[in-house]
């Protein structure tokens, strides 16, 4: 097999598509719609990575990518649109249509330990750095059909200790779907020793003796996105008591946080940006936004705004794949934005609030 080298100092030994364990009927869309002066850019992505000590199992790493496997398959039969793929839809936009295409699924070793490797990201501040823990193809603005909108990196790094990187597309439009799902992943996961052994002799993905440790020669492998590539962001938790959401609230919302942003770093955005506002679970909004004269202290929505200063509020060191092996880190960031933008999610589980993630490149 010919060795790829990817420059990233991991390597990527194996590699597959995971779907739905079964077929989802019927089909769910997601409508992406832009407005006439929005340019229809599907870029930019949602990472994270989390570190875990060793785990004292014999061939832990190939029975971790395993089970991984499973418990991935029946988790998306909950999030289908994860394993879905964008299709062009008329000329007022995209869709995203749950084809049941999978999500990609990488194994990786690193050739040091875990602790010299969090030592070194600490210590070079790096921003390339953990971007050889966690894959990300951009989509194919022409062919879109063909690129995942979601990636799971399991990396074993030397004397024990693995990480697993995930990657999320922007166009899901939703800070909470990586909570959301990897809640429901590790719950199915802890769940399988114990409920699947009598169906499945070993896991779908189970190949010990069989696993080849060159490089994967594959086209995705040499192209993808190998630079970090992040950029400031901060997250907001909106409430309001008496003031219904529209859309010329999402507008004065998204100003009134990015005005907060740019107190808070230090920094300009400029005179415009995307804004992204996912309305309903079939329905996401897009449209290029000019910064103007709003109201919102009229409408006493400013001091209903709290600023979640940390990604690690939205529980990810609770994501256990192993007992109580809990994360001892965990590194989130949003990647490939090249310009400012705004995401308005609602909040389905609590009436009246929605999340704002403000994102800027550096």
């Amino acid at each position: 097999m010919d060795h790829v080298h990817c420059n990233v100092g991991s390597q990527i030994v194996a590699v597959t598509s995971v779907s739905p364990a079964k077929i989802t009927e019927p089909r769910q869309v997601c409508q992406i719609l832009f407005n006439d002066e929005t340019k229809r850019t599907i870029e930019g992505c949602y990472q994270m990575v989390l570190y875990y000590e060793k785990v004292e199992e014999e061939d832990h790493d190939w029975s971790l990518t395993g089970w991984i496997v499973e418990s991935l398959a029946r988790a998306l039969l909950d999030h289908p649109l994860l394993a879905g793929r964008v299709q062009k839809r008329d000329i007022t936009g995209l869709e995203i249509v749950s084809n049941d295409s999978g999500i990609r699924l990488l194994e990786a070793h690193y050739p040091t330990s875990l602790s010299e490797f969090l030592e070194s990201n600490k210590n070079e501040h790096d921003d390339d750095h953990e971007a050889r823990l966690v894959f990300w193809n951009e989509i194919d603005g022409q062919f879109p059909l063909f690129s995942p909108l979601f990636y799971v990196q399991v990396t074993n790094f030397k004397c024990g200790g693995y990480s697993i990187g995930i990657c999320c597309s922007l166009l899901l439009a939703e800070v909470l779907v990586n909570q959301k799902f990897l809640n429901k992943w590790v719950q199915i996961h802890n769940m399988l020793p114990t409920t699947s052994k009598e169906e499945i002799n070993t896991s779908i993905f189970n190949y010990p003796r069989l696993k080849n440790h060159n490089f994967l020669s594959s086209e995705d492998l040499i192209n993808h996105t190998q630079n970090k590539n992040r950029v400031q962001s901060i997250v907001f938790k909106i409430t309001t008591k008496n003031v219904k959401f529209s859309k010329e609230l999402w507008r004065e919302l998204a100003m009134f946080c990015i005005e907060e942003v740019e107190q808070k770093l230090d920094t300009k955005i400029g005179s415009s940006f995307t804004l992204v506002v996912k309305e309903s679970l079939e329905v996401i909004e897009v449209e290029s936004v000019t910064k103007s004269g709003y109201t919102l202290n009229e409408l006493g929505i400013k001091n209903q705004i709290n600023c979640i200063a940390s990604w690690n509020d939205f529980g990810v060191y609770e994501v256990v794949f192993h007992e109580e092996n809990k994360p001892v880190h965990v590194s989130c960031w949003i990647g490939s934005v090249a310009d400012a933008r705004v995401m308005i999610v609602p909040c389905l589980e609590e009436e009246n609030a929605c999340f704002v993630t403000v994102a800027s490149p550096r």
